[in-house]
């Protein structure tokens, strides 16, 4: 009998053995890695393909769904959490289940039949995904993470000077450097502190601590002048909603 593969991504010791020694007498399951944060995890899940993972949500360096928004192929995914404010969230998702800390060894394996009657019936794994870009943890960001030739990068918020839409994708301006990254305008207007950044055009977001001059640039457009950096087209509106803004 081919067993399945799995793996265990979870910061806790303690939390690892357990899981464990749930399954230790399952035969149809293998564990076959365990790591201690989630850049550990993506690099072991890339390297060992495995069929399913046990993931904690609330960890060092990359969470969770931070670590799943960054995969190209995601197996099936069975979230372990002490924090019950993201079920919502993991079921959108398409997680196979929820477990909540402490959990029994009942429910993980009432968890883990569900994991298996998906595996064996071969339905795509996590079909939802790639939604996993419009699923922050919190309203407000404090951090994005892109993907950038098989490097990880982590960005602060108050590191971004402005974002340009792309197509299906936003271009992010950092003080260092530039990003791109699949998701939507709409997505970081809701999600970035509006205290700190304005969408003043469709294709275009802007930190407003970055704005030094407003101009006109033809008719009915304008353009934003940033510290050491371009000048930003503004709609009329935004343009207007600037300027009541920033007292110009």
């Amino acid at each position: 009998m081919t067993k399945i593969k799995a793996i265990i991504i979870e910061d806790e010791e303690l939390g690892r053995e357990l899981i464990k020694n749930y399954l230790k007498d399952n035969d149809e399951i293998e564990i076959i890695a365990e790591c201690e944060n989630g850049f550990e995890g993506i690099k072991t899940i890339q390297d060992l393909k495995p069929d399913l993972v046990f993931l904690d949500i609330q960890m060092p360096k990359l969470n969770g769904f931070e670590l799943l928004e960054i995969l190209d192929e995601k197996p099936e995914i069975i979230f372990t959490t002490a924090y019950n404010q993201y079920a919502i969230q993991a079921f959108e998702l398409n997680a196979v289940d929820y477990l909540l800390k402490p959990f029994s060894k009942e429910r993980l394996i009432e968890a883990l039949t569900k994991a298996l009657n998906r595996i064996k019936s071969h339905q795509p794994p996590g079909k939802n995904m790639n939604k996993l870009s419009q699923q922050p943890l919190d309203k407000i960001l404090e951090r994005v993470v892109v993907k950038s030739n098989h490097k990880i990068h982590v960005i602060p918020v108050e590191k971004i000077r402005y974002l340009e839409a792309q197509d299906d994708y936003v271009m992010i301006y950092t003080f260092e450097g530039k990003h791109l990254k699949q998701a939507t305008m709409k997505y970081f207007e809701q999600h970035l502190d509006p205290g700190d950044f304005m969408r003043v055009h469709r294709s275009y977001i802007i930190r407003l601590d970055q704005v030094v001059q407003l101009e006109p640039y033809g008719k009915d457009n304008y353009v934003a002048k940033l510290k050491d950096g371009p000048a930003v087209r503004i709609s009329k509106s935004g343009f207007k909603n600037l300027k009541e803004k920033l007292n110009f």
